[in-house]
């Protein structure tokens, strides 16, 4: 069984899988009830630092643009009852689910970040002389690291509606998100989380960083209570890569959680774009 949403500001459309579990049951794409193209609409916010000078991996920016929505998800202000984002939370989850990447720089940033959110840093190139603190990845509010490379730092607010943004990221521009990685990715744990992008489908950076967190939401909400708690313990950890063609015919088959775009920006309708797996929903 499988249910759909579409998101119409990224153009994307995300699949679930049913699945088993506390956490699986509370998706809001169970909710078949609800008529979520009537219901006032929200988008989740994301914003990407890109200096001119140190622009971030490609990779590291995918990865800690996933891991910024699970943070957000998993925060007490957007998950207790009295939390100060959960009503904007529960009203974006119960519409469509959208997700905005702008990028900033500078004096930008430094606005941006001075609005309420919840800044997380991915994991700069290490130097020859890095020790394994300069190179740990980490939340933080300043998002400085000890490394001299680019780490990626992405800011990540709580839902606004489609119309009502704060001025600081009004003005804030969604095109320019291209990333280059200076290396090829080193080959993902196997034993860990992997958001698998489509070997079929070329993205702007930008465009990939939001399905990279709609792949990540997918995965949150089909995992269990337990599942979910551990995940948050050991800080996210997750790897966004490219399938081979071969292995992503086997992933859209395997009843993982699929995200399909719904073809309003840069791809075709009714393109897989990602495929979240994890290692509790591997084994279902």
């Amino acid at each position: 069984m499988t249910s759909t949403d579409a998101d119409t500001e990224t153009g994307t459309q995300t699949t679930a899988h049913q699945g088993t579990g506390s956490g699986a049951r509370s998706s809001p794409f169970r909710h078949a009830e609800t008529d979520r193209d009537a219901a006032p609409q929200f988008v989740l916010p994301l914003v990407v630092r890109i200096e001119k000078a140190a622009p971030p991996a490609r990779t590291d920016a995918l990865e800690t643009a996933a891991r910024a929505v699970l943070v957000l998800l998993s925060d007490e202000r957007a998950t207790a009852a009295d939390g100060e984002w959960a009503e904007a939370v529960r009203d974006w989850q119960d519409a469509r689910i959208r997700k905005v990447v702008r990028r900033a720089r500078g004096a930008e940033w430094r606005r941006a970040s001075g609005l309420p959110g919840i800044t997380v840093t991915g994991r700069a190139p290490a130097p020859a002389t890095a020790t394994a603190e300069d190179v740990t990845g980490h939340e933080g509010g300043d998002g400085d690291v000890a490394s001299s490379a680019a780490a990626a730092e992405v800011r990540v607010f709580p839902p606004v509606p489609l119309d009502g943004w704060p001025k600081e990221l009004a003005k804030l521009q969604v095109s320019g998100t291209d990333l280059d990685d200076p290396e090829p990715p080193a080959a993902p744990d196997p034993t860990g989380p992997v958001l698998w992008l489509s070997p079929h489908v070329e993205m702007s950076a930008g465009k990939a960083m939001a399905q990279a967190g709609h792949g990540a939401q997918l995965a949150w909400w089909e995992l269990d209570d337990a599942a979910r708690a551990a995940w948050r313990e050991a800080g996210f950890p997750l790897a966004v890569r490219t399938a081979s063609a071969e292995r992503w015919d086997e992933l859209t088959a395997s009843g993982l959680p699929v995200v399909r775009d719904a073809g309003f920006t840069e791809i075709a309708p009714g393109s897989c774009t990602v495929v979240a797996d994890h290692p509790a929903l591997r084994r279902r």
